[in-house]
Formats: structure tokens, sequence, C-alpha cells
């Protein structure tokens, strides 16, 4: 009986292993509450140390609560971290070192820092990939890739329903959703 179970815990390891690629995590558990409903996101202190290090004390300072989904494509990814519902940007702490050579790649529900054509320039914003994208993985698409540092695990359902949100142009920016998308509380769970 004690091998049966064994072998059916080792055969769920190597099944979710599989279903998230390469990218195996083991770390902090954060939950967002949103306006379309909670998703909980693993993290990977290991690979991407001063990212998770980044994004728990955004997360810790209560920085998300009141932000948005800012910019949703359908079959790219889902961004929020950094803007209110007035298109107001947060102020943040000072850019983070890219780890985007970590050996983590932008698969499916994988979450990852955003930043600008710097590649140095990552604060507080996120997104959350929808498909598999390895064209952001190291070293493309210009050279430097972006930063996983982590998956969805739980609510892959609400991620689903955000991606294919009506998006409108707003504040000069292309891709906001029509309904704000709100941040409601983040939190590192126990």
């Amino acid at each position: 009986m004690k091998k049966n179970i064994a072998h059916l815990i080792l055969a769920s390891i190597l099944l979710s292993a599989i279903s998230f690629g390469t990218n195996v995590f083991a770390g902090p558990q954060v939950q967002f509450k949103t306006t379309k409903g909670d998703f909980i996101v693993e993290l990977d202190q290991e690979k991407a140390p001063k990212s998770v290090a980044n994004f728990i004390a955004y997360v810790n300072s209560g920085f998300y609560q009141g932000t948005i989904f800012h910019r949703v494509i359908n079959g790219f990814m889902v961004q929020g971290g950094g803007f209110t519902k007035n298109m107001q940007q947060k102020p943040t702490q000072a850019p983070i070192p890219l780890e985007s050579r970590n050996g983590l790649k932008n698969l499916k529900y994988t979450i990852a820092m955003a930043r600008t054509s710097d590649p140095q320039s990552a604060t507080s914003q996120f997104f959350i990939n929808v498909r598999d994208n390895d064209k952001l993985d190291y070293p493309s698409p210009d050279g430097h890739g972006y930063a996983v540092f982590g998956r969805v695990i739980s609510g892959m359902n609400v991620i689903e329903e955000i991606k294919f949100s009506p998006t409108q142009t707003l504040a000069g920016m292309s891709d906001v959703p029509v309904a704000p998308i709100e941040v409601l509380s983040a939190t590192v769970l126990p």
C-alpha cells in the first residue's frame, strides 16, 4: 500500500513538472484577490532571488492594492502592477538587475518581470504569460530576454477571464481593459 502511494505521489510530481515544462518551483506563494477573482502564484527564490525579493517587498508593502491589469493581449500576456484605475503610475523603488539567464522559461501561466527597452529597468510591474512565449526567453527578443520568477498554481480560470477582457486605448496606452481589473489585495501566504 505504501509503495502504491509513493508511486502516485511521484507520478503527480512528474505530471506537474511535465505540464509546466522545465519550470518546477517550490517557493513562497502569493495570493492575488482581484475584481475578476483570485489566483495564487508560486515563486522561485532559488533561480530568481532578486526578482522574488523585489516582488515580495512590493506585496508586503501593500503596493499592489489598487493597481490594475493595464495591458491585456489575448494570445500573449496580461500585465499589471504599476497603474491605478485612473491610469496614474505609482512611484516605485529602484530597478533591479535582470535575471533572465536563470533557465526559467516564459511558459503559459508563468509570471515574469516587465521592463522597458532598458534590460535593467524592472521595478514593480509583472506579466503573466497566457501562452508559451519562447520569444521572450533569454536571449530573445533583444539579446536580454524577460525574467521569469514564478508561476500561477491556482486560479488559472481567472487569468483566462482576464485575457478575454475587451480593451481600448486610454491615456495614450493601448490594450487597456475597458472595465478596470483591479487588484484588491496581494498577500504572501503562510
